[in-house]
């Protein structure tokens, strides 16, 4: 028996990573992943490879290394709307001294490192961003994504929608697998499809300091009712896959073994801090039934969480019913309602509640939001078209209760994880809304970008109500590269402000008003344009630091400088995540006193979900969304008033 961890079929590759090679790893599998000897799983931690970046099988460019000086004119560009002009001149002292001192040999080393990988930032990005964040994955860093509503008379239409849900899954996993899935473009380039093969059977193993990630393709998903876990196979015992009644009849299953909820559902450990989290897993996996049933949930396909009701069609409106689904999606709504019913380490887990809150909570670390959006417009489709199973086990395998044996240390540290989680989901205000007045139909007819439309919006709508400029951090898909993840776009600009303050100016013309519309706009666009490219401020700084750091080298002063500070704390975090349905991702702020803004802009109107901590006095979710809804809609009425008066 080999010492290695083996998937059906080989792969051929022109190139391999000799360091790799000779640390003893091997490549294995259709997806190609570098594998520890001895792994009884695939672990990507520190070590991680992505297939994609292992072999570049797209063939994609590496991910550049700008140049220093063009990095740092455009840094101290950014940072001047929230510097004073003393504090603006003392940042630029800094960043000539910078650019012709310690940074020069950052630069050189940045370089080096760039010539040996190819992609410099992946294996960086994935441990600082995300493997060692010691915060809970709850509200600081996995999205919800909330599915259109359904009304499920009773538990035999919850049960077929997850019947369905399932099915779709396997169904788009295939395509994955049998690389069907369109390869994505940004113009005549194509995009690293690698984050799709990371989204099922991927979950993260909590860690001292640092968690890692471990991929299993396997065939059964872990199911949790009532705060119990259940293994079910999506196989029969004759190797056919299960239609959809029969999948409904297992699930039928695993709600009467769970009729009572338990109050010790383990669960709830996953949405502690990532330390203490780490202490009780280590605790409970001395125990060899505890080990066990983890290694099970780790290595299913997906999490299904099969909910309580919440009362949604109680709520008086949509927006609230929008509000109540967001918070089951990204917290469960506390652990007295469905938050111990969850398992947040898992890359996806797919939300079915008794009363029609459908959706879905993923883990961050693997990918970003468009592969899942994709995904859920896949999902939403096949439900639609009600598909038939196109085979039958003729012996399904019985769903298994997963068992665990705690002692009163891990029984407490449950206690305190409720606690904690409940202090969480009473922290984060949430205001999610379909603005419906006007979508990107009519932005493009103004011949303007929808996204950067948008995004000026939000830069009008948080300085009409804070009278300060915002940090605002947009992501930008770097996937044009191999292995690329994210650049940050800083939406906030000296066009951007000016346009926030022309537009609040009672003595400013329509046509000043769509001047500076247009100046911030396509400042925005331009920034974006470069950010897609791997040419923003904010990854190239991030990697001098990490190489300082990386080669014993005292961190500069440009990074405990004022102008880094104010301009890197985002006070707006945003996403366009762009699905087809009527969904829409939400997820909290990246500091105490911010908002996050995650939209899906469609043709005739946009959903939108805005959030705050609501411990913090300096931010109102209620009084943001009014700020923005008045931004949309001052923008839409000055370009309209110019439209008519050329007629």
């Amino acid at each position: 028996m080999s010492n290695y961890l083996y998937v059906v079929k080989k792969l051929n590759f022109s190139k391999f990573d000799s360091k790799m090679l000779r640390a003893g790893y091997k490549v294995c599998g259709p997806k190609s992943l570098f594998l520890k000897p001895y792994a009884s799983s695939f672990e990507l931690s520190a070590h991680y490879v992505s297939a994609n970046t292992a072999a570049n099988v797209q063939n994609l460019p590496r991910l550049p290394v700008p140049k220093l000086s063009d990095t740092l004119d455009k840094y101290l560009k950014t940072v001047r709307p929230h510097l004073n002009d003393t504090e603006f001149s003392q940042t630029t002292k800094l960043v000539k001294s910078f650019e012709s001192g310690e940074g020069k040999q950052l630069q050189s080393l940045l370089e080096s490192r760039a010539e040996k990988h190819l992609n410099w930032l992946e294996e960086w990005w994935l441990n600082t961003a995300y493997l060692e964040y010691r915060d809970p994955v709850v509200v600081y860093s996995s999205p919800g994504l909330v599915f259109p509503f359904r009304k499920f008379n009773n538990q035999n239409d919850q049960l077929q929608y997850a019947a369905k849900t399932l099915l779709a899954v396997l169904e788009y996993k295939a395509l994955i697998d049998g690389n069907k899935i369109p390869v994505e473009m940004m113009g005549k380039n194509p995009l690293d499809m690698s984050q799709y093969r990371k989204i099922f059977g991927t979950c993260r193993i909590p860690g001292e300091k640092r968690d890692k990630l471990s991929y299993n393709d396997s065939k059964y998903v872990t199911v949790i009712h009532n705060n119990h876990i259940f293994h079910l196979d999506l196989w029969g015992e004759d190797g056919v896959r299960l239609n959809e009644d029969q999948i409904k009849d297992q699930l039928k299953k695993v709600m009467k073994l769970s009729e009572t909820a338990t109050d010790k559902g383990i669960g709830i450990l996953t949405s502690e801090n990532r330390d203490t989290w780490a202490k009780a897993y280590n605790i409970l996996i001395k125990d060899n039934l505890n080990r066990e049933s983890l290694a099970d949930i780790e290595k299913s396909l997906a999490v299904l969480c099969l909910d309580a009701p919440v009362d949604l069609w109680k709520c008086p409106d949509k927006n609230a019913r929008q509000n109540l689904a967001a918070a089951q999606t990204i917290h469960g709504g506390g652990s007295n309602s469905n938050g111990c019913n969850r398992w947040f380490d898992k890359t996806v887990q797919f939300i079915v509640g008794a009363d029609g809150i459908t959706g879905l909570t993923y883990e961050h670390s693997p990918a970003e939001g468009q592969p899942i959006a994709v995904l859920t417009d896949y999902i939403i489709q096949y439900i639609e078209q009600d598909k038939k199973s196109p085979t039958q086990s003729a012996r399904p395998k019985e769903p298994v209760l997963l068992k665990f044996a705690m002692n009163n240390e891990v029984s407490e540290m449950i206690n305190n994880a409720k606690t904690n989680l409940n202090r969480l989901a009473d922290n984060l205000e949430l205001n999610c809304f379909t603005y419906d007045k006007y979508g990107k139909n009519f932005i493009k007819t103004q011949k303007m970008s929808p996204d950067s439309y948008l995004q000026m919006a939000m830069q009008y709508a948080f300085y009409r109500l804070h009278q300060t400029p915002g940090a605002h951090y947009e992501s930008a898909a770097t996937r044009m590269y191999v292995g690329g993840r994210t650049e940050t776009i800083r939406s906030c600009s000296i066009e951007s402000i000016e346009f926030a303050k022309t537009m609040l100016n009672a003595q400013s013309s329509p046509k000043e008003k769509i001047q500076a519309m247009k100046n911030a706009i396509n400042a925005h666009k331009n920034y974006t344009v470069q950010a897609l490219q791997g040419y923003g401020v904010d990854r190239h700084l991030l990697g001098l630091k990490l190489t300082a750091l990386e080669n014993g080298i005292e961190v500069p002063k440009l990074y405990s400088d004022a102008g880094y500070i104010k301009s890197a704390h985002m006070r707006i975090s945003t996403s366009q995540v762009a699905c087809k349905c009527d969904g829409f991702m939400c997820y909290g702020p990246l500091v105490a006193n911010g908002y996050a803004t995650c939209y899906n802009p469609r043709d005739n109107d946009v959903n939108f979900a805005t959030s705050s901590f609501a411990s913090n006095t300096e931010t109102d979710c209620s009084k943001y969304r009014t700020a923005l809804e008045q931004s949309l809609q001052d923008m839409h009425d000055v370009l309209l008033q110019n439209t008519q008066s050329k007629l």
